[in-house]
């Protein structure tokens, strides 16, 4: 069941994707934080597979998609205006329905858009951990159920992709927030402390954990003297309250040596 604030968000997107592409939309499946049970109403973005026919994909037709993609802006404007907050945007992946089948390091995405970028000929959660999501817990808008799609999430890749995440993207994330000089934002701690917990509880289980999830994975794995940055970001992931402490100066540290230890552990596990 999807919550109602998705479900307006999905339908009214997949009508303008009806308007702009007749007949081309074959399948729409709802993955990521919804699909996990951790969509938060008024704060959460939905991560969204859509299927296209097998029918060739000409410029016309990509110019379209990106039509499609800013559809959205005049929901999402109305609701940012309303409670100073992005959210119910849609970050979509395209694909083709022959391309289903495929071992998902072989799909040759259509195009993606995530916030305000459109790219072509990519999509970032055509990936090992977002299709493993999607076969087991992804929720079907449009098409067959995703147990039915033949998909192959190659559960083998799962701990290089994640491995390979944390020592690029996450390393060099590390890295930029050692550099900075002014305080972190809180919307910064929650991203860096919340997101390599995640790939980490993946490669030491085999879970796909929500951001809320992976708060709790982290204290119970790290122990108590990572609890005071993670509960900032929690605080922050719920829209709740800020804890007095630690002190705002101390969140880049903290946040910075918390991402290296995570990244070093996973690399052992």
């Amino acid at each position: 069941m999807l919550p109602a604030e998705v479900r307006r968000a999905v339908d009214s997107y997949l009508g303008w994707a009806d308007r702009l592409l007749p007949g081309r939309v074959v399948g729409a499946y709802v993955f990521g934080s919804t699909a996990l049970g951790a969509y938060r109403p008024g704060r959460s973005d939905i991560d969204l597979l859509v299927v296209l026919d097998d029918k060739p994909v000409t410029g016309r037709d990509l110019r379209r998609l990106r039509a499609l993609h800013a559809s959205q802006l005049p929901r999402v404007l109305v609701g940012l205006a309303r409670t100073r907050h992005l959210f119910a945007t849609c970050n979509t992946a395209f694909v083709r329905r022959a391309d289903l089948g495929l071992p998902v390091t072989r799909i040759e995405p259509v195009g993606s858009h995530v916030g305000h970028e459109f790219v072509a000929g990519a999509a970032f959660d055509v990936n090992p951990v977002m299709w493993q999501v999607l076969a087991s817990r992804g929720i079907a808008v449009r098409g067959p159920e995703p147990a039915e799609l033949g998909l192959d999430p190659e559960p083998g890749r799962l701990r290089a992709w994640n491995l390979a995440n944390l020592r690029g993207y996450w390393a060099g994330q590390a890295g930029r927030v050692e550099a900075g000089a002014d305080p972190m934002r809180a919307a910064a701690v929650e991203w860096c402390v919340l997101g390599p917990p995640r790939l980490h509880a993946t490669i030491a289980t085999g879970t796909v954990l929500s951001k809320q999830e992976a708060g709790t994975y982290a204290i119970r794995t790290f122990g108590p003297e990572v609890e005071p940055i993670v509960t900032v970001a929690l605080a922050t992931l719920a829209g709740e309250p800020l804890p007095v402490a630690p002190l705002r100066d101390e969140w880049r540290v903290r946040t910075a040596a918390f991402m290296r230890r995570v990244i070093e552990d996973a690399s052992a596990v």
